[in-house]
């Protein structure tokens, strides 16, 4: 497997193609991008995280950066720690969901925002020139450690103003969480129990061995979803390895549906909105790759929906131009932007929890409250394909049977299902993404699709 490098930054599999000399050169141009002023770092607890670090942090001190190093964290708590200590960029050391043998950098930019599309190219630039100097002897950067964004990180979330911990806390919620073994479990037991929770710890001991595949897909959750049940729990949650997605399972073992975790999200953030604002609120703004259901539960407050390529970036930065305070991706992604613009399963959390509490009944009866769609994803070999030609031809055939939308590879809407093809950045194939409001529906349309798309 080659390098992956794309606008997230760069990953690969440990001493195959992510290797001490990429690191190297990756770092020293990022250090060069940030004007060798001060740089946060942090790593989400794989075993290879810290000789990654140490490489990196030497690269940074090197080329002369100060280097505030957080250790062990999620990377939105290392986006929180570029912002609040106005650095010039940060870089968080993860591979996401990849497996255990894959590592990489993700870089910030000093906004604590992902690079977005010309800052990702400037930085390719500088790679590409092949020479980002280092320091003498007398420039070096210091290096400094600092732990406590996590605590920082729980108190941001505390201080979100739809929060109120005395009736969470009255809910008594008994919550079992699975942090394969990765950065969040060294925050999110604490965060749980600031808000009253009885927590029931499943793979936290941030050792990064992961427990299970680390994607928190339903497949992979599998043993949470028995604990769950067996503890007679209210819920239960499970996050990737760098604690930006959240995924619930309700109290009888049954996925929420990672769609769902940013549906329940703007439901509740726009209802505490109406209730104090009588101007009109601001857009909701998500990807085009995330359910229709984010339409459905915005459209009752007159809130428009906005939709941006797929990226955290994107979903972002388009945030920021509108002013939204609530946003976010279907993969468990929730944003909200009087915390940062970032990804954050902490916000997640804690957003989730107060919906519950006011709700007033178990998180499978939310569930029946939020419009229901099904959805099936697909993928086809691109190798050989005229990708743009493809995008172009079925942009025409449906034209004037559906809204087309081009924004990100082709996505069509119809009146109640759509589906979304757009290339993959890191694989030689087309991602094919329906939704209907039913199965029959959903695939019936991907399967349409994908022999309009052999033709």
């Amino acid at each position: 497997m080659s390098l992956i490098s794309s606008i997230s930054g760069v990953r690969g599999i440990i001493g195959t193609s992510l290797t001490p000399d990429v690191l190297v050169r990756y770092a020293a141009a990022f250090a060069e991008y940030c004007g060798r002023r001060p740089i946060v770092i942090g790593r989400d607890g794989r075993v290879t995280g810290k000789p990654i670090g140490n490489i990196v942090s030497s690269t940074l001190l090197s080329a002369g950066c100060d280097v505030v190093a957080l250790g062990v964290c999620p990377t939105p708590t290392i986006q929180i720690a570029v912002e609040q200590l106005k650095c010039a960029g940060g870089i968080s050391i993860t591979a996401s969901h990849n497996p255990i043998e894959w590592n990489g950098l993700k870089f910030l930019a000093n906004s604590g925002m992902f690079l977005n599309k010309d800052q990702h190219e400037r930085l390719q630039s500088i790679l590409r020139s092949g020479s980002p100097g280092f320091v003498p002897w007398n420039k070096l950067g210091r290096h400094r450690t600092d732990d406590s964004f996590l605590q920082k990180h729980v108190e941001e979330v505390l201080k979100i103003p739809y929060i109120n911990l005395r009736t969470v806390r009255k809910r008594r919620f008994k919550v079992v969480v699975d942090c394969v073994n990765a950065s969040a479990g060294a925050v999110i037991p604490d965060l749980l129990k600031a808000f009253g929770c009885t927590v029931l710890e499943m793979n936290c001991d941030v050792s990064g061995v992961f427990a299970h595949t680390p994607e928190p897909l339903p497949e992979n959750l599998t043993a949470l979803r028995r604990r769950v049940r067996r503890e007679r729990a209210d819920l239960g949650m499970a996050v990737d390895p760098d604690g930006d997605r959240l995924v619930l399972i309700d109290e009888e073992g049954k996925p929420f549906g990672e769609e769902y975790t940013i549906v329940q999200a703007v439901k509740f953030v726009l209802q505490h909105e109406a209730r104090k604002n009588k101007k009109p609120l601001s857009p909701v703004v998500v990807n085009l790759s995330t359910t229709r259901a984010v339409e459905d539960v915005a459209g009752p407050f007159g809130v428009r929906v906005i939709r941006t390529p797929v990226g955290e970036i994107n979903v972002a930065a388009k945030m920021k131009e509108a002013g939204s305070i609530i946003g976010g991706e279907g993969s468990g992604g929730v944003i909200l932007s009087t915390v940062h613009l970032g990804r954050d399963a902490l916000v997640g959390i804690g957003i989730t929890l107060q919906h519950l509490a006011e709700f007033g009944g178990p998180l499978s009866e939310l569930r029946r409250t939020l419009p229901e769609y099904v959805m099936t994803k697909h993928r086809i070999e691109s190798d050989s394909r005229d990708v743009p030609s493809l995008l172009a031809r079925l942009a025409k055939r449906y034209a004037g049977k559906g809204i087309v939308n081009t924004d990100d590879g082709i996505r069509i809407d119809f009146e109640r299902s759509w589906v979304h093809l757009r290339p993959s950045n890191t694989e030689p194939i087309i991602r094919i993404i329906s939704e209907g409001p039913d199965e029959t529906q959903a695939r019936s349309l991907a399967e349409e699709i994908m022999r309009e798309a052999a033709t």
